[in-house]
Formats: C-alpha cells, structure tokens, sequence
C-alpha cells in the first residue's frame, strides 16, 4: 500500500508494531476505531484525503485480526471517487471488507459499470478485479454482456482483455446463465487464436469452466487446444517471461490438457496423432533434476499429460512408457516424488492391460512400505491392494502379514482389513485362507474388526472340508502361552462346532479340549464369556457317552454365571443348565450350525465406504464412475435356520436424539449399509418365528421405518400439537410445488404429516404411493449428517427411468449417490446422501424424483428433513455458566428480543415438551419466575462451528396468546436465524380460506389418506 504522504497512517502503523504486548495493542487499535468512528460521523467535514486514510486504517486493522464492523458504505462511496488514488483505495477495501452478498455491494454495481465500459483502463482494471473476487449474481446479471464485449474487443489491451475473462469465469461460477453457449462456442475458438499468453491463459481457465458443464458444444476448440500444446512443445514464440525455469508456460499446458480431458474422444485422426506427438515429448523430455522449482513445474505438466494418455485409452507401447517412467520416480530419493509416482501408478490401474506392466515395479513398490514417511507407505498399500490378484496375492499377502508387526498403529487396521480382503478374494485354496487369517489376528489382535473373524467362521461353516483342518490349527494357536482375545473368541467357536472331528488326534479329546480353552477364561472379557459358555455347552453335547467329571465341571460353570450382572451371560447360563440335563434331546437343540447364505462380503461393503481417495478427482475418474454403478449389490433376503454370528453393521455416532420417546421404536440405530444395497424380497411370506431376521430390514413392510404401534405414536402424538397451528402452511413445504405435481398416481397419506414427523425423529416414512416407498433413515454428527433414502419397488414389475436429484439450498453442501436406473420389482434400494452445514439458515432441501411405471410417468418434488434443528444438541447450562455467557452478549444482532403474539395457547409444560423436542434443552430453575422458560443448545455449521445459544421466553399467565422471547448467541446471523424458527414453532398461522364448511365432525381418517382435500389443502 502507498504510504507517501499519510503521516497520520504511517504513525499508526509504527505505534501498532511497537507494542509490547497483545494487550497494548489492542488497546492502540480500539483507540484508533473509536477515532474513526467518531470522525465518519461528521462525514461533511471529512476531505477526500482524510476518507482515504482512514480506510486504509481500517483495512490496516482488518488485516491484523480485527473486526471491522462499520465504515463499509465510506469504502463502497470511495469507489465513485473521479480521482485514482481514492478510486484504488475504494476497490481495494471493499474487496477485502465485504463479501458477494453484503447490502452495501448494490450500491455501486452502477458505478462499476461505469468504470467498465468506460475509457480508462486503469479503472476497468480496478473495477474487473474487484468483480472477479467478490461478484455475485447480482453482478452476473448486471456486468456479464459488459465483460464479454471486454474480451472480444480488438480495441482493449492484453491487460484488461485476461482480468475480463477471469472476472467473467466468476459471473459464470455464480450464474451460468450469463453465458448464452449457441453465441459463445464461435467466440470461445477464436479466443484460442490468441497470440498473447496472458490472455490465453485467462482463456483457457474460463474454456475449463465451460466445458465441464457442456463439452458438446465447444468441439470447434478442441483442435485449437491442440494447437497451443503444440506451440508450447516446441518452444515457438514464447516471451521470457512466460518462460519458467526454461518450462513455456507450464500452468497454460496444465489447464490446456485439463480442458481435453472433458472431451469424450478426439475423432479426427490427425488431430488425435499432433496430440498423442505433444504427449509423446512431454514423456521423453521429463526427468528428475536438483533444482526443485523445476522439478514442481514439469512434474505438473507430466502428471497431467499421464491423466491425459488414460483419458484418451492410448497405445500399450505409450502406457508401458509411462508406467515405466513412474518406476523412475518411485526409485529416486526425493520423497515428494516417489509420492506422486505411487499416487499416478495406482490412478494407472484403472486403465486395462497395464496391471501386468505395473507387476513388474512389485519390488519397489514393497520397499516403499517401509519409507519413514507415512504418507508415502500409505500410498504404497493403496498401489499393492490395487495390482493385487490371483498370480501375486500370496507374495503380497505375505509382504503385508511381515511389514504387520512393524507398521505404525495409525495403518494397522487399515493393513489387517485390505489383508483380509485381498486374502478372500485371490485364495488359491481355502485352507491358505484360514491360515492367513488366523496370522493376522495372532499379529495385530487389536486393529482386526469383528467383521474379519466372523467372516472366517462363514467360510469355515459352508466348507465341510474345511473344518477339521481350520479346527486343528485353532487347536495349535490355543497352546500359545499368550494369545490376542478374538483368537479366544474365534478358537472357541471353531472348537465347539468342530472340535469333535479331532477327537481321534492326540490332545484333542473333548476333556483337553475344555481344559485348555477354560484356562483363558480369567483373561478374557464380559463379551467373550458368552462364547465361552456356547462352547462348553457344544463339547457337552459332542461327549458322548457323558463324561461325570466334565458334565460336573460344566454345569459348575453354569451354576456359577447363573448369578452374573450381565444380562447376556446370566441368560446363556441358565438356558444351557436347564438344556444340559435334557440328555439326548440336547443333540438336536445344539445341532452343528447351517450353512449360510451367499452374499457380498461384509469386508468389501466396508472398504468401499470407508475408502478414501486422496488423490484429486480428475476426469478420468469422473467417467469410470458415470460409466460403472456399485449401487445394487443382490443378497438373499432370510439366512438360513440358527442364529448367525452377527454381521457388523457400519454406523455413525449417533448423538444423542431430540427426545427419548420418539425414537425408542425405530429401526436398528446401526443401519447404516454400503451405497445402494438392493434387497432382493422374497414373495413367499416368511415364517411365522423367525430368529434371524434380514440385518438389512425390509422396507416394504408395513411398519420396517415408523416402528410397531404402541406408546410411542402417542408420544409422538404429544409433540405434534405444537406443530399443528403450523400443518395447513407447511404443507406446501412439504410437497413443493403444487402445480408440477400433474400425476395420475396420487401419494397414500399425508405427506405434510410425514415431513413433520421425520423433523422430530429420525427415520421414517417420507413418500409413499401405490408404486414405490420412500423412506429416510438419518445420522447427525455436529454440522455433518448422513441420510439414507430407501427406495422400494412394491409391485411384481420394475420401476425404469428411475433419477434422483438433490436441489439444496445454498447453506448446505449435500452429495447424493448413483441412483440404479431401474429398480427391480419387489426389491430396495438405499442411497446414502451426505449433509454438511455451512451456515445458518431455516430453508430446507427438496428431492426432484422421477420413475415410470408400465405407462405412468411419475414425477414430485419432496422437502428433506434436513432442517435448523438438526443441527442443534441440547446442552445443560449451570447457574454458574448461564449468567456471565448471557451478560457477555449484550445486545443486537448478538442478543435480539422480540414480544411474539398469535401465539398457540399452551401449558408450560406442554411448551417446555415442544422446546425439547427441537432440541432447545430446557434448564429449570435459571429464572426465579415460575412463568418464564430458559433453554440452551449448541449450533453447529462449517462456519459457527459450536457456538451456544441461550433462549430466554417470559409468558403472561393471564394471557397466553402473546409472550417476550429473547435469544442470544455469537453470530448475529445465528441469533436471527434461531428465533425465526423458534417464532414459527409457537405463532399461530391462521388456516388458508376455504368454501364454508357445515359443523358436522370431519372424519379424520379422510382428512389423511383422500388426494383431493389433500391437494385442496396444499392449495
């Protein structure tokens, strides 16, 4: 910032930085703003000299840490200012001041305007720089025809010419719209055409933009982009100053190649053998060198021409020359480096016929395990999970059972999983299997999941040949003086079902083979001992004919747990007592398990989601995902007779829920499957006892969401009358909008009733019609949530042209999964949707869903339950902290009070229920007036993160129709927006008008299910 001539803000400047401490500091720094303050209030007397400075102290301040919450409407009026320095001054200040939504900014989209299509450059530069950063719609809709004209004028130079088409790159980021594709295809190809690589490199940015949304119509670029990386391989016309460490203009050869990416296929055979020359220079003409800014620059430009080659599915000869030059990297010293290389060598599995060529580089990329780096060895196990299959998954295994016992706590679980699952799926035999397996959870007991043992046990159970042999080895593991407890757990289960088969084996009678698993049972924990228990029980079945001594002892055992705290142990003992003196009926209660049914590994489902990729997201991914759906997966719907050993389900923390009642009926909190899950459901009825129900619950039944009727819907009942003065109005909010809704096929119930539902609880039914479910089952963690939507055919015939679209409102990020297009008849779906906060607000999402049945073409729009209180968890405040945090916010926005009136008629207590159900924690005894209401919650969202909010409600007790609300919190947005939702929870909204009705009792049964009071109402 130019300081010549400011001697009151150079002054300050020096005064700030020789402060001895941060006290001192901010008390100089209050001093000044109470001083600008004070001088902004008489502006008449202020010249335009004595304005500039004092914004330059402001933004002075702002750039320390401060805030700057006032003075904004000088900074936007220096804008307007016929003079530079105050002109730079205003542009400059606003830009860093203000955001695109700020009141202030449409003051001066006129001004701006002004200065763009006026005369002086200067001033469009200015003007075009403060847009690209802070332009909004509104400057969209105001600026883009201006801004585009820029950037086709002959008459403007190179400077203005590359600020217009990055602040035209922002309009477009803001508003697509702006841009009209049928006029801008012709000008965006000869945009390319340009000499000056400045301008082109603002170009090709915007062309990036452009072509991700609509590569078809810019095909007339694509032999221009060819073109340029021709010229920049060869060196032709390049200034110096374009040049960087002898690289001609390596980011425009990154952003040129990122643009091809985008296009499907380059068909022209001459234009596709220039592109393949250019790639074909970049590959030979790159190596390691010691000067490392060199290195950063033609490594960009090489990674991106290797996403290239594999978007274009290029020869075997170039791909086998670039695997073998990502071997080069991988060897070198430089860790940065051998990261990248293992990062491009595993982005190159996804092409085919390069696996075999990767194999080769199998030796060093095991010796990459063992790097001190952890980011590296990490890359490493990802490239060696990738190339694995059926030729080098024993040396791989065995590699990664070795480098176990030496790796870092942060990677073993993630090493024992990947293990564990590249040993399922390459087994050359099913004993090598068990015995990798078995190494695994002897050498990392603690990262190995339950999801691993009880798939063994599966393995074991459905493989009769498998058994004595996996038997025998539990036997071996069981000698060791020390053993991990899941050894304990899944030795026992082993040896009570099959340790019979080893009775003829030395040491292996049933009396040894108690006594040697008895021993573990002071080193094990209350989990365990139930398995323990099962398998005492089965070698009391297996002895035959009984053996005194260790029928005694067993029953001893029984005897003993029969009294246990622990509920699961006490049942398991008392049942195997009174079952062990049964006699010869106990060899058929105790009968050898069933197999289990076929079905996708729980193991795979949980490496697909927990999977993640660190690597950018490039072009080439993007198509393989459009092109491949992992959302249907098949499984048998009911296992088989017994009970399984329980197949662990992937879960997030839950917090704990709005209110105990609601949700004490609802599905397995632990639900929480693999992107979309198809449940193939059988159309026989099932039996009437069934003891192992399907773990991924049956969503066409009746009541597989909302829960078996009983105190729970009236508890439910309860806290909907609060919401009922709200029903006639939010059932626009709930179906939106009424006029699109043109179906022949009209939803069952109501679907207003369902959304206010899901907002207090989380799982349930939100859309229901003759053809298809659809239900919600939903997580929340701080501002992130994860909702799953179960979409289930009801009919014997598939629902096709099945899509999903999410239209979120701009304070929440949300990422739907594939949807199947077709959903087969009788079968579910279930697609997880993930919610993050951004900010504060009360607008809700809508779900665009459309299908089609035989000939009916289905289409609505429904609102998500990802609503404010959501993201709220009730928190209790002590006297001790209410009081100093409620003095602390001492007034607008921070703490805002409002008298409500219309408000429903309630009890306290019925008004206290209601707070609590959204989440408001009521806090007695905070206000000594009994007819007041104190409550506390904690917000949170990406940009409040936890922030505490403290209400205040005062009611009249003669008059309970109005009431004083006050709301605190530490975001002004936040206070406002919180009130406005609390307001809406208590206003009494008066019903829409409708035709005089007689006073004869409604049946309510009516009012629910018939489509046209329905739509009457939501009219």
């Amino acid at each position: 910032m130019a300081l010549s001539g400011m001697r009151g803000l150079s002054v300050f400047i020096s005064d700030v930085r020789n402060c001895p401490n941060k006290e001192q500091e901010r008390v100089r720094v209050d001093k000044e703003l109470g001083n600008i303050r004070t001088r902004f209030k008489n502006e008449k007397g202020l010249t335009p000299y004595e304005k500039k400075k004092y914004v330059w102290k402001m933004l002075y301040i702002y750039m320390l840490g401060y805030d700057v919450d006032f003075g904004h409407m000088e900074a936007v009026s220096l804008i307007s200012a016929p003079k530079y320095p105050e002109k730079q001054v205003g542009y400059i200040v606003t830009s860093c001041l203000l955001n695109e939504n700020h009141d202030f900014l449409r003051l001066a989209i006129n001004t701006v305007r002004n200065d763009i299509i006026g005369r002086n450059e200067t001033f469009q530069c200015l003007a075009l720089t403060m847009v690209g950063n802070i332009g909004g719609r509104e400057f969209a809709e105001s600026l883009a025809p201006d801004v585009q004209k820029l950037i086709i004028s002959s008459s403007c130079r190179p400077l203005v010419r590359k600020k217009a088409a990055l602040c035209l790159l922002r309009l477009y980021r803001k508003n697509p719209d702006v841009v009209n594709v049928d006029g801008w295809s012709d000008r965006m190809a000869q945009l390319l055409d340009e000499r000056d690589l400045g301008v082109l490199t603002s170009s090709i940015s915007l062309l990036v933009a452009l072509v991700s949304n609509n590569h078809e119509a810019y095909w007339s670029c694509l032999p221009k982009c060819v073109k340029i990386l021709e010229r920049l391989a060869r060196n032709q016309d390049i200034p110096q100053e374009y040049t960087y460490y002898g690289i001609p203009s390596p980011w425009l050869q990154v952003k040129t190649m990122r643009a091809l990416q985008y296009f499907p296929t380059i068909e022209d055979p001459n234009t596709r053998r220039s592109l393949f020359e250019v790639l074909q220079r970049i590959l030979m003409g790159t190596d390691v060198v010691k000067n490392v800014n060199k290195n950063n620059a033609s490594h960009a430009v090489l990674f991106e021409a290797l996403a290239l080659v594999m978007h274009l599915d290029a020869e075997k000869e170039m791909m086998s020359q670039c695997v073998a030059l990502l071997g080069k990297f991988i060897a070198v010293r430089e860790p940065n480096i051998r990261y990248l290389g293992l990062e491009n060598m595993t982005r190159m599995l996804m092409v085919t016929d390069v696996q075999d060529i990767i194999k080769r580089h199998q030796a060093q990329i095991i010796t990459s395990l063992k790097d001190p780096d952890i980011s590296i060895r990490r890359r490493a196990l990802d490239l060696l999970y990738g190339m694995c299959d059926v030729s080098n998954a024993k040396d791989i295994v065995e590699e990664l059972l070795q480098y176990l016992s030496t790796a870092d706590f942060a990677m073993r679980e993630e090493l024992s999983l990947k293990a564990a699952i590249l040993a399922e799926k390459f087994a050359p035999d099913l004993s090598w299997y068990v015995d990798v397996i078995l190494q695994l959870i002897d050498k990392a007991g603690d990262f190995v999941s339950d999801d691993i043992w009880f798939r063994v046990v599966q393995f074991v159970t459905n493989n009769e040949d498998l058994q004595p042999y996996a038997a025998a080895k539990a036997r071996e593991y069981l000698d060791k003086p020390a053993i991990h407890e899941t050894m304990v757990k899944v030795s026992a289960y082993l040896l009570g079902e099959y340790g019979h088969l080893l009775a003829r084996r030395p040491g292996c009678t049933p009396k040894e083979i108690f006594s040697i698993i008895h021993e573990k049972l002071p080193t094990v924990s209350t989990s365990t001992i139930p398995i323990l228990l099962s398998t005492y029980a089965k070698i009391l079945m297996h002895t035959q004919p009984p053996d005194p001594e260790l029928q005694n002892h067993i029953w001893a055992i029984f005897s003993k747990y029969e009294s246990c705290i622990d509920v699961e142990i006490q049942q398991r003992a008392a049942e195997y007592f009174a079952l062990s003196r049964k006699g010869a009926a106990l060899m058929d209660i105790l009968a050898e398990m069933p197999k289990f049914p076929e079905r996708q590994s729980s193991l795979i489902k949980k490496a697909e989601d927990t999977e993640i990729d660190t690597a950018e997201q490039s072009a080439i991914k993007l198509r393989a995902q459009q092109q491949t759906s992992n959302a249907l997966v098949v499984s048998d719907q009911r296992p088989a007779n017994g009970t399984a050993p329980p197949v662990s389900q992937l879960s997030l923390v839950k917090i704990p829920s709005m209110s105990s009642n609601v949700d004490s009926n609802s599905v397995d909190p632990g639900l929480t499957e693999a992107n979309g899950v198809l449940t193939v459901i059988d159309s026989q009825p099932p039996p009437p006892t069934t003891l192992s129900d399907d773990l991924l619950g049956d969503l066409l039944g009746p009541l597989a969401i909302e829960g078996p009727p009983g105190t729970s819907i009236k508890s439910e009942q309860n806290l909907m009358a609060g919401l009922e003065s709200v029903s006639s109005t939010a059932d626009n909010l709930a179906l939106a909008p009424v006029e699109e809704q043109a179906n022949s096929v009209q939803p069952i119930g109501s679907i207003a009733e369902r959304f206010h539902a899901l907002c207090l609880k989380d799982s349930g039914i939100l859309y229901e019609d003759p053809y298809i479910q659809i239900g919600i089952k939903a997580e929340w963690r701080a501002h992130h949530g994860r909702l799953v939507l179960f979409l289930g055919n009801k009919n014997t015939s598939p629902l096709i042209s099945v899509q999903a679209l999410i239209l979120p409102p701009s304070h929440l990020k949300m990422e739907l999964s594939l949807v199947p297009d077709t959903i087969p008849p009788r079968a579910q779906v279930q697609c997880p949707l993930e919610v993050v906060n951004l900010r504060p607000s009360r607008d809700v999402a809508v779900l665009d869903l459309s299908y089609k049945f035989g000939t009916n073409m289905v289409n609505f729009k429904l609102r998500l339950p990802a609503v404010f209180n959501k993201f709220l968890q009730p928190i209790s405040v002590s006297i001790e902290e209410f009081f100093p945090q409620w003095r602390s916010l001492s007034g607008p926005p921070l703490k805002v009070q409002e008298v409500v009136r219309g408000v429903r008629p309630l009890p306290l207590l019925e008004m206290a229920n209601l707070f609590n159900s959204f989440r408001l924690n009521v806090c007695p005894g905070l206000d000594p007036n009994p007819n007041n209401l104190v409550a506390s919650t904690t917000f949170y969202s990406e940009s409040t993160r936890a922030m505490l909010c403290l209400i205040r409600v005062e009611t009249d007790p003669a008059d309970r129709t109005q009431l004083r609300m006050t709301v605190g919190s530490g975001d002004p947005i936040l206070t406002f927006e919180l009130k406005e939702f609390i307001k809406e929870q208590l206003v009494s909204i008066p019903p829409p008008s409708r035709p005089a009705a007689p006073p004869a009792q409604p049946s309510p049964a009516a009012s629910l299910t018939d489509p046209g009071a329905m739509l009457a109402g939501l009219l």
